[in-house]
């Protein structure tokens, strides 16, 4: 088994992990949480229901209880875990991954996620070295319907969008089954019919060309902004009224006008995050807080710092409002709030994220590297002895911050990847230092 990543367990299912994996898994997961309950959602690729008969088998033969609640968003399992005070959930999905693959999205109490450092691991020994030995007495599978109750819960949020016209990318995934319970029938959806066998573009909208079809129906209907979801609709990124492609990152800034108007406080960013949010963030009056990359470090850093709300580079936005938990449509509703008050302001989409934008960045750049490692405490070295840094982060990979430019390098914890993002004051200094960070790189290809 192959499966058990940073954040979760997921691959290619029959080749990293099978059936009967997840019914180990099932088996072991009630004890390691200490649950006699356990919520079960799932998305709609081929492998969810199989993997779902196994997991269920492996719970109940451990003597807990499963509550089903049916297709679901990821955001949706959370939702329910932490409201209904599950001590354990489990959602059935791959997020943006392609068609072949599956895997299982891990959360305990309150809907903290159970990572590799906080759990996962000790699940992966537990099906390594121990036998399974039924209870005398199996749990029981019930149903339980939590969509309207999600479905309330985010219209909450949702603004007027008689002024707007808006286009939605739902990538064949989990979104479908709930957006238009919640924007309605004015928006122009694409790609909204639920079929994970994904037939139009790949459920990862953090790929560019993955926003193409969207691209084109907002400009072609002069749209104010598009929507596109990943996978499991933890996700979202976002296309402005030009067609162009907006930086996850900088959508931090623009929820910061949703919420920073209203409360000061602390907002969480990743390692990876430009530095003109946090700019932007001090600027309307909040307190930016960098941190490692992932949902099962924001989640629980956002709980500790009391924070408001906070973000990622990958489209992740996480909510105090939603037991620090990330959703891709709340996110959504948030955005299509600030653009709603924009335009009444005679303001495009544009116009705000050309604002917060003021640095020259590469995005997220990815390098086929075995020896990670060595790779990154190369260019550590390099950099720090050429010119002298102004900071350096050492909690996920390296950040170092320099006069006019900085450069993050990380491994990827679920790919064999270096991941680099370069940021400077120009294109002229961001090109420069990318030709010196590609030719220490070159190396170690």
């Amino acid at each position: 088994m192959n499966a058990f990543k940073a954040y979760d367990i997921r691959g290619i299912y029959n080749v990293d992990f099978n059936k009967e994996d997840v019914y180990k898994i099932g088996f072991f997961l009630p004890g390691l949480l200490k649950a006699d309950r356990v919520l079960i959602g799932q998305d709609g690729r081929v492998s969810s229901n199989e993997i779902y008969n196994s997991l269920t088998e492996g719970i109940t033969d451990s003597g807990a209880d499963v509550y089903y609640i049916g297709y679901s968003t990821t955001p949706m399992v959370y939702f329910a875990t932490a409201k209904h005070g599950f001590p354990a959930s489990v959602q059935i999905t791959a997020s943006h991954n392609p068609k072949e693959y599956n895997g299982l999205k891990v959360s305990t109490r309150g809907a903290i996620p159970v990572g590799y450092e906080s759990g996962l691991q000790d699940l992966e020994n537990l099906i390594k070295n121990n036998k399974v030995e039924r209870t005398a007495a199996k749990g029981k599978v019930h149903k339980l319907d939590v969509k309207e109750e999600y479905i309330e819960f985010l219209k909450q949020y949702l603004p007027s969008l008689d002024n707007m016209k808006v286009g939605v990318d739902c990538s064949n995934g989990m979104a479908s089954i709930l957006i238009k319970d919640i924007l309605g029938q004015s928006p122009i959806y694409i790609y909204d019919e639920m079929d994970c066998t994904f037939p139009n573009h790949e459920p990862n909208p953090l790929e560019e060309v993955n926003t193409q079809s969207l691209k084109e129906l907002v400009l072609k209907n002069n749209c104010d902004l598009g929507i596109i979801y990943d996978g499991d609709a933890d996700r979202v990124v976002f296309v402005d009224e030009k067609g162009r492609f907006v930086s996850p990152d900088l959508v931090i800034g623009v929820i910061g006008l949703y919420y920073l108007e209203k409360e000061k406080g602390n907002v969480l960013h990743d390692i990876r995050t430009t530095k003109a949010v946090s700019e932007y963030i001090e600027k309307l009056g909040g307190t930016p807080n960098m941190w490692k990359v992932g949902h099962a470090y924001a989640k629980v850093k956002l709980k500790e710092i009391k924070g408001i709300f906070g973000g990622e580079l990958a489209g992740h936005y996480y909510f105090r409002d939603f037991y620090n938990c990330d959703s891709g449509i709340l996110a959504s509703l948030l955005v299509l709030n600030v653009v709603s008050k924009l335009k009444k302001e005679n303001k495009t989409f544009s116009q705000i994220i050309d604002e917060i934008k003021t640095y020259a960045n590469s995005g997220e750049l990815n390098f086929r590297i075995e020896n990670k490692t060595a790779a990154m405490e190369k260019l550590k070295e390099v950099f720090t002895l050429r010119e002298s840094p102004q900071g350096v982060y050492d909690f996920d990979g390296y950040r170092i911050e320099f006069k006019d430019w900085w450069f993050n390098v990380r491994p990827s914890n679920t790919e064999p990847y270096l991941r680099l993002v370069v940021e400077a004051g120009n294109q002229e200094i961001l090109d420069e230092k990318l030709t010196q960070i590609k030719a220490v790189l070159k190396e170690f290809e």
